[in-house]
């Protein structure tokens, strides 16, 4: 009896640890917030881009706690480059901004950088797109594309979920 307990308990040992080591072993990332490119900005008023606004902020944060969750990186606290963040957003878009990114990721000490942003045809058409980038190189290791119907907090959340399931289920992204 008493050697089955020690042996079960080895057992449940050795599957914490080496969970605890697989976490630790992965990779970190700088999840920058969601961009929007509005094919029709001109033809909105305060009321709408206060929505899009908040969409954008939701669904930002929708990403990084999915990828969080399911311990696809480590996902850094934004907060640590606020002041980098800011200026950089008062002069250019961060999903173009042509290696800003990877300022961001250094100052965070991240491995990788995720660059989201949603373009918006109309109110029905939008597509959300989301890009990592090895922060030491620039190389893009994943990019992809979802399409997503209706201009709605759920499609929104739906798109932000089925980016998080192509990068889950690409290894080459999250190693």
């Amino acid at each position: 009896m008493i050697h089955t307990l020690r042996a079960m308990l080895a057992m449940t040992l050795a599957i914490v640890m080496s969970g605890a080591l697989a976490q630790s072993a992965s990779q970190s990332i700088a999840m920058l917030d969601c961009t929007l490119i509005d094919d029709n900005a001109a033809y909105n008023d305060a009321e709408v881009d206060r929505i899009q606004s908040e969409r954008l902020r939701m669904v930002s944060g929708a990403l990084r706690d999915d990828v969080r969750e399911r311990a696809l990186f480590r996902v850094a606290d934004n907060a640590k480059a606020g002041d980098l963040i800011a200026s950089l957003q008062r002069t250019q878009d961060m999903s173009t901004c042509n290696g800003c990114e990877l300022r961001v990721a250094k100052q965070l000490d991240a491995s990788r950088v995720g660059v989201c942003w949603v373009q918006k045809i109309s109110n029905l058409i939008l597509n959300m797109n989301l890009r990592v980038e090895d922060a030491a190189t620039g190389a893009t290791l994943f990019q992809r594309s979802v399409d997503i119907r209706g201009n709605t907090d759920l499609s929104w959340r739906r798109g932000a979920k089925a980016l998080v399931d192509l990068l889950a289920s690409d290894p080459n992204a999250t190693h």
